[in-house]
């Protein structure tokens, strides 16, 4: 393996072509230089230089370990601030899931910001319900996620900062009829499998009554579809509304449950997760700043 000191030498010889010059620029004298440079062309098994008693020049083996060599030099010249990004949370990879629904509120805005502060971080995006993370996370496959669970029963065993708590809104199916709040929880529901949010989806059949359910599915934009084609009702986070939909149209009632949406890590998460954690914290702070 060939050594940073014996590469710097070599490198001015080959940059001044003349050993007595480039002695002077790394402060020794000329003799050790040409010795250094000997051992490596000894280490190399190659001739790096044509010296004669009038001029020196670079072979061609010498000519390719300069390319290379300035490489290597300006690598590990920027190797040290290149670990202390890392270690600071301003470069390295984030892999952050998310359910669905926080794409309709700040993500897409944090998401953003956080590229523009720190474009040295590869972020690595996965949509995923909540279950589906929880198994990420125990595999080693997800760095960060955003859930969604009823006012406070978050999961276990993480590190969590609260986005915010909202009531649930219900999503109809659109109607001249226009039914009283009365009829509209007498309408069987559509909701996703009670696995992918257990807590809310407890809450949601409580409040709704016995209906039923007409329908499980996953991703809520399938929800809302289902819903305009008048399959069921179904309950939705209010910031969902921006969703729009024909023949849907989104009804806040009484008494409705809520829905918290939570940021969950593991407390041996690297630096990048506290960094993009920081960041969302500003952003909710100063909203305004991401306009």
């Amino acid at each position: 393996m060939i050594e940073l000191r014996p590469l710097q030498q070599f490198l001015a010889v080959a940059e001044l072509l003349h050993f007595g010059r480039a002695a002077e620029r790394l402060h020794m004298s000329q003799p050790p230089l040409t010795q250094a440079v000997r051992k490596l062309e000894a280490q190399l098994g190659v001739q790096l230089f044509e010296r004669s008693s009038r001029s020196v020049r670079l072979t061609a083996a010498g000519a390719a370990l300069q390319m290379s060599g300035q490489k290597l030099l300006a690598e590990a010249a920027a190797l040290p601030a290149e670990v202390r990004a890392v270690a600071d949370g301003m470069a390295g990879r984030l892999r952050l899931a998310f359910v669905s629904t926080v794409g309709f509120g700040g993500l897409p805005l944090w998401l953003r910001s956080f590229r523009e502060a720190c474009p040295e971080v590869a972020l690595a995006l996965r949509e995923a319900t909540m279950d589906v993370q929880l198994l990420d996370f125990a595999s080693g496959a997800i760095d960060a996620g955003f859930v969604i669970h009823t006012p406070g029963n978050a999961p276990a065993g993480f590190e969590r900062l609260s986005i915010g708590v909202e009531p649930l809104v219900l999503a109809l199916p659109k109607s001249d009829a226009k039914p009283s709040d009365t009829q509209c929880l007498a309408a069987p529901l559509v909701i996703f499998p009670r696995e992918v949010a257990p807590s809310l989806y407890d809450a949601i059949l409580a409040h709704h009554g016995s209906a039923g359910v007409a329908q499980h599915a996953i991703q809520m934009q399938t929800i809302i579809n289902l819903v305009s084609a008048a399959i069921g009702v179904a309950w939705v986070p209010a910031s969902l509304q921006g969703l729009q939909r024909a023949g849907v149209v989104y009804r806040a009632m009484p008494g409705a449950p809520a829905v918290e949406t939570s940021l969950l890590w593991r407390g041996d998460a690297p630096p990048v997760v506290a960094r993009f954690v920081e960041h969302v914290e500003n952003a909710r702070r100063h909203p305004a700043a991401l306009a």
